[in-house]
């Protein structure tokens, strides 16, 4: 394809770049068509204004499938990066109006909706209380994905186990947080935990994480036998429920079917560990308005 000369940003081309996207986040002409509202051969159109704008190629389409080509991968990170910039801008218009409208986007590990304390819920509901102009995106993701997105501004906020913290952000404590080792009643350790000890562990076939943990996290899982991993704790449960392995799991999000009767925790008062989960921020920017109620509705 001919580079183009792009001396410009219209908005004819962040229209282009937002379809673009959300096309990427679908996979598909066709899984955009119901959330962009626009036929596929409209949008293959606007695919195809927009390659001629860039001078690229972003995506490859047809019989083999949809895929996006490395110039396509860029062309979508710069554009999030940029489109978070514009968002920035107009809250901070919004703020020197001293009106509470834009959007609040936050990421948050699994599995924290069924803490006890439910701060961040609380929050969530005070901040929505305070303007119904307030857009609130949640994204459940990985603590890497977190960090990455709070550094180039996708997110504004962050909920994630502090493990390594990088230099970039703020970290605030949230909750502490305490994991068992669970088995499920269909596991033949499950009626054996009176007469079970330490040494037996390393013969249990274990589900491991597969996303980062901390130094205390990863010392107790190298006393199990490693049998298969799971990319976040709502995939341990999924596998500590089989029968077939052992997981670690936070107390809370085990509770469900600890009181069920169909998950039990081995030699609980030997075999745990803490995590802390934080609240992430950039260092170095300004709180907007948004931001500053919802940290201080958690007591920042």
């Amino acid at each position: 394809m001919k580079p183009a000369n792009f001396s410009q940003v219209t908005d004819f081309d962040l229209k282009l770049l937002r379809i673009f996207k959300v096309v990427a986040e679908c996979g598909s002409f066709s899984a955009a068509e119901s959330l962009l509202g626009i036929t596929r051969s409209a949008i293959s159109l606007h695919m195809g204004d927009l390659e001629k704008r860039l001078g690229m190629r972003l995506c490859q389409r047809g019989r083999a499938g949809f895929s996006l080509t490395d110039e396509g991968r860029e062309i979508l990170r710069a554009s999030e990066t940029m489109m978070a910039s514009i968002e920035e801008f107009r809250q901070h218009v919004n703020q020197i109006h001293k009106q509470l409208r834009g959007e609040f986007n936050i990421g948050i590990i699994n599995n924290l909706v069924t803490q006890p304390m439910m701060r961040i819920t609380n929050a969530l509901e005070r901040l929505r209380s305070a303007s119904d102009n307030i857009l609130i995106n949640i994204s459940m993701c990985t603590p890497t994905e977190i960090e990455r997105g709070i550094l180039d501004g996708r997110l504004q906020i962050g909920a994630l186990p502090l493990i390594t913290p990088l230099s970039g952000l703020n970290y605030l404590p949230l909750y502490d947080e305490r994991s068992y080792l669970y088995c499920s009643d269909k596991h033949q350790a499950f009626l054996l935990t009176d007469n079970f000890d330490t040494e037996q562990l390393s013969q249990l076939d274990a589900v491991i994480p597969s996303y980062r943990i901390s130094t205390e996290a990863m010392n107790h899982h190298k006393l199990l036998n490693s049998a298969a991993t799971a990319s976040d704790r709502e995939g341990i449960a999924f596998l500590i429920l089989t029968g077939k392995f052992v997981g670690f799991l936070p107390d809370h999000y085990a509770r469900i079917w600890v009181e069920k009767g169909i998950m039990k925790a081995l030699l609980p008062e030997q075999i745990y560990y803490d995590s802390k989960i934080s609240i992430v921020t950039r260092k170095g920017k300004g709180t907007n308005s948004i931001l500053g109620i919802f940290l201080s509705e958690l007591g920042y």
